[in-house]
């Protein structure tokens, strides 16, 4: 075992997916369609926000950075998806599999603490509306962003440092669709002590953090919400919210699925189930979230189209 600890890895092969190659094509065509989505989507909601003065608030500022990241993270997982389907497998270099693995820390991170200032954003808007404009002033929301870009940083260059420190046995083949840490842990041999720490790490200061963020901030809004004494100024509120609230869901819930359990004996094709859904679908329908669910976005959007009919 300790000649096999010295073997040196130069490149993985990703075999997600090809168990089943007779749905390669349609599955390929799927992912195609839903990426193309994705940048048509979230393209689309930082121009309108750039576009609509009404749209020039720190909630949409920040919607507007989240668009961004959602276009980064879907864009690093997604076509390499369509490439191990498209081929039947893909081969990636030991560097290439590190990049990947950390922009796709780096940007999910980001998306976090992002979701995490939304929260504290709508906090302020409904428990402090008199000091709103006070508290979430432009300075203060790029020194938000710009604390959520260095926190990603330093979380994907402490978990890629750590992952790749770990000695494999020779075996390269990772079923799964992207190099994630889960399936490396897999393919790891000797003892991995050190980067099982680093997922706990991970755990406590990038998810639970922000939730713990986010669960705050939404029973202080809860607590207002109550005291407001009439059913439609609750509904009002509380409508503020809602697309928020949808999208935490969707993403911490299945980022909890992946990150925070014992992966020992988890199924790989489960994993690549919920690992396509946190990095292709809900990318794809977050801009649908906020547009759908948002009374300003739809305005906005409205006047926008109005316009391109009467040019």
């Amino acid at each position: 075992m300790a000649e096999k600890n010295l073997t040196l890895v130069t490149e993985f092969l990703l075999v997600g997916f090809t168990d089943s190659p007779e749905w390669a094509f349609p599955l390929f065509l799927l992912f195609l369609f839903i990426y193309l989505i994705t940048l048509l989507g979230n393209l689309g909601m930082i121009s309108l926000i750039r576009v609509d003065r009404r749209l020039h608030t720190p909630m949409y500022f920040l919607l507007s950075h989240l668009s961004f990241m959602d276009i980064c993270y879907s864009s690093v997982t997604v076509p390499q998806m369509m490439a191990v389907l498209l081929e039947l497998g893909a081969t990636l270099s030991y560097t290439r599999c590190a990049a990947q693995f950390f922009l796709f820390t780096f940007f999910g991170s980001i998306d976090c603490y992002l979701l995490a200032l939304m929260a504290y954003d709508r906090y302020v808007a409904v428990c402090q509306p008199l000091l709103y404009v006070t508290i979430m002033t432009q300075e203060a929301r790029l020194r938000f962003v710009a604390g959520a870009y260095i926190a990603g940083l330093f979380s994907a260059l402490v978990r890629t440092v750590s992952a790749f420190t770990l000695s494999f046995c020779g075996n390269n083949e990772i079923d799964f669709i992207f190099c994630d840490l889960p399936p490396l842990l897999k393919l790891s041999c000797g003892d991995s002590y050190t980067q099982e720490v680093v997922i706990i790490v991970f755990a406590i200061f990038v998810i639970p953090a922000s939730m713990a963020v986010i669960l705050v901030s939404y029973l202080f809004i809860i607590v207002a919400i109550m005291q407001i004494p009439s059913a439609g100024g609750r509904a009002k509120t509380f409508s503020t919210c809602a697309s928020h609230l949808t999208a935490v869901s969707l993403f911490f819930g299945t980022l909890i699925f992946m990150y925070l359990r014992d992966n020992s004996g988890q199924s790989s094709g489960e994993d690549r189930v919920v690992s396509v859904f946190y990095t292709a679908v809900i990318p794809m329908l977050n801009p649908l979230i906020y547009s759908l669910r948002n009374k300003e976005v739809k305005e906005a959007l409205r006047k926008i189209l109005s316009r391109a009919k009467l040019s």
